[in-house]
This record gives C-alpha cells, sequence and structure tokens, in this order.
C-alpha cells in the first residue's frame, strides 16, 4: 500500500480499504450465486391405512384360574368365572384374543397344585397368541 504524502509534506501511514471492500462484495456475489439451492420439497398430503376393526378394550383381563381337583388328577380350570376343560383351553384363548387389542393373560393357581399344570397353561396360553402371561398368587 502506498505512503501518502500529508499537507506538510510528512508521510502518512493510512490502509486504503476500498480495494478490500471491493475484493469482498466480489467474493460475496460469488458465494451467493455458486451456493447450492436448498430444496425444501413439496408438502403432501399421504393416505394413511385404515385402522383396524378392533373395538377399544373394555373387556376384564383373562385370568386362567387352576383348581386343586384332589390327589392324582389335573386341576380344573376356568377362564375368569367360565369352567372349561384342559382340551377346549387353547380354542378358547383363540377366540378371546381376537376380540383384544391387548393380548395378556393372567394365571392363578392353587398353592397345592403343581407347578407343571401352570406351566402348561402358560404354555397354552402362548400357543394361543398371548403376547404376555403374568403369574398371580392365591390368597
Amino acid at each position: 500500500m502506498p505512503m501518502m504524502l500529508g499537507a506538510r509534506g510528512a508521510r502518512s501511514c493510512e490502509i486504503n480499504v476500498t480495494p478490500l471492500i471491493d475484493v469482498l462484495l466480489v467474493l460475496l456475489i460469488i458465494f451467493m450465486v455458486v451456493r447450492p439451492e436448498i430444496h425444501q420439497g413439496v408438502e403432501a398430503q399421504i393416505p394413511q391405512p385404515a385402522p383396524e376393526s378392533r373395538t377399544p378394550n373394555p373387556l376384564s383381563p383373562i385370568v386362567i384360574q387352576l383348581i386343586d381337583a384332589g390327589e392324582d388328577k389335573p386341576p380344573e380350570l376356568k377362564i375368569n368365572t367360565e369352567p372349561i376343560s384342559w382340551d377346549k383351553l387353547e380354542a378358547r384363548l383363540r377366540a378371546a384374543y381376537d376380540l383384544r387389542d391387548e393380548r395378556t393373560a393372567f394365571v392363578k393357581g392353587d398353592p397345592d397344585i403343581d407347578f407343571e399344570y401352570v406351566a402348561q397353561a402358560v404354555d397354552i396360553s402362548h400357543h394361543a397368541g398371548a403376547d404376555h402371561v403374568g403369574l398371580l398368587g392365591s390368597k
């Protein structure tokens, strides 16, 4: 940058900023033109699938009760308060789960029942389509 002579003939050291501003303006224009376009896309309404025709679940939870029938006999079964046999348990549970969104069952057994029968009831519940099976204690 050239040094300028003042009024008295002395040299002054001032920076000439005009060429710097010109360079910055040219760079700004170049970056504005070269800048990639930002695509924001088109907003679209996408059709949603129809909800399943299942009704809300105001139904009571499924409780499988195992009641002691005496020695050397398998325990009697009840779904909530309805007596049912072992061979019809899976079909009855499948029919109950078809009406529900939440596929949860609870197994409640008498204290004198072998755990083998509780495990069978849990296994049948899973085969019928239960997502979760809980165990309830009896009083």
